[in-house]
């Protein structure tokens, strides 16, 4: 399988997991089985946060880096995964934190929990304005140095915060991010295109695109609002159930029609073709769903089907 540079460190296929789903819909060791055909078809990206899935009644957060961090025990070997987690959501203390001291105990928490000695990626979840970057990077260059991170990321970052982190970076001295991770998928495309991709493209930032199946909706799973009961994301659908969405589907199935494929495989390996982007972020709750999804790593949409989806998605 093709690998894509991610960032100036790592090698990576083409499709990311996304742990979101390990200790929320998926139960351990549905995740494990999960995790094990991920890697056993060639794909060797995971992504996690100290936050998944804090939003669960009864759930602290750390629940999904538990579950790989038990998956990375059981199986005895981390060399040939990259595990990509990020520090810096709301845990219970009511806002966004980027601090130097609490960096350094998150990152502590968070090897516990992977049960590893060193992070192979770790974000900046979410930005917060009111710590320094050079307080935050500062905090990721003690990590750096004593070997328990290997590259930093960010995460939800505007095109002018980014700009302004890699340039604290550049003249301090400090590690710059050499990752993105924007919200991007074929219905949500102004939150990455333009200036932001524009930046990464320059600056040589591994993309890794989250909600890449618009939170579900590019399967064609929620077609009208008596779909919104098929899981536990269905309530959201509703914010794409307009013209565009619908003209969005309509694309989706006309294309996958000729590739005799999915609306899902569609949307993803749309998101391969799109420049700047490393790999699609990506969840599966079943083995079914997941083998769907990682035959989108297999597809070239030629310039006809791009055409099509981007006329429908404009």
């Amino acid at each position: 399988m093709d690998r894509r540079k991610l960032g100036t460190g790592f090698e990576v296929a083409p499709l990311a997991f996304g742990g979101n789903v390990f200790g929320w819909t998926v139960d351990e060791a549905k995740s494990f089985e999960l995790l094990d055909a991920f890697v056993a078809a060639g794909f060797n990206l995971i992504d996690t946060a100290d936050s998944y899935s804090r939003w669960v009644s009864g759930h602290q957060g750390g629940e999904s880096e538990t579950i790989i961090g038990r998956w990375i025990a059981r199986r005895g070997r981390h060399d040939d995964v990259i595990i990509a987690t990020k520090v810096g959501s709301d845990m219970g203390q009511g806002h966004k934190v980027l601090r130097k001291d609490y960096i350094l105990q998150a990152a502590e928490a968070s090897l516990r929990r992977l049960q590893v000695d060193c992070i192979d990626l770790y974000q900046s979840h979410w930005d917060d304005e009111n710590t320094s970057l050079e307080e935050t990077l500062g905090a990721y260059d003690q990590l750096l140095r004593q070997g328990k991170v290997k590259a930093i990321g960010a995460s939800n970052y505007s095109v002018a915060r980014l700009a302004q982190a890699l340039e604290v970076s550049r003249t301090h001295g400090l590690p710059r991010y050499q990752t993105l991770q924007p919200l991007y998928n074929l219905y949500d495309r102004d939150s990455f295109e333009g200036e932001l991709q524009a930046l990464s493209l320059r600056e040589n930032l591994g993309v890794i695109t989250y909600f890449s199946l618009a939170a579900g909706f590019l399967t064609g799973k929620y077609r009208s609002e008596a779909d919104f009961g098929k899981s536990a994301r269905g309530p959201g659908m509703k914010k794409y159930m307009n013209a565009r969405g619908m003209k969005i589907l309509d694309a989706l199935d006309a294309v996958a029609q000729r590739y005799n494929a999915t609306p899902a495989q569609i949307a993803l390996a749309w998101l391969m073709t799109r420049p700047g982007v490393t790999a699609p972020i990506a969840s599966a709750t079943n083995l079914t769903q997941l083998q769907e999804l990682l035959r989108a790593a297999e597809m070239k949409l030629d310039v006809e089907a791009i055409a099509a989806l981007e006329r429908a998605s404009d």
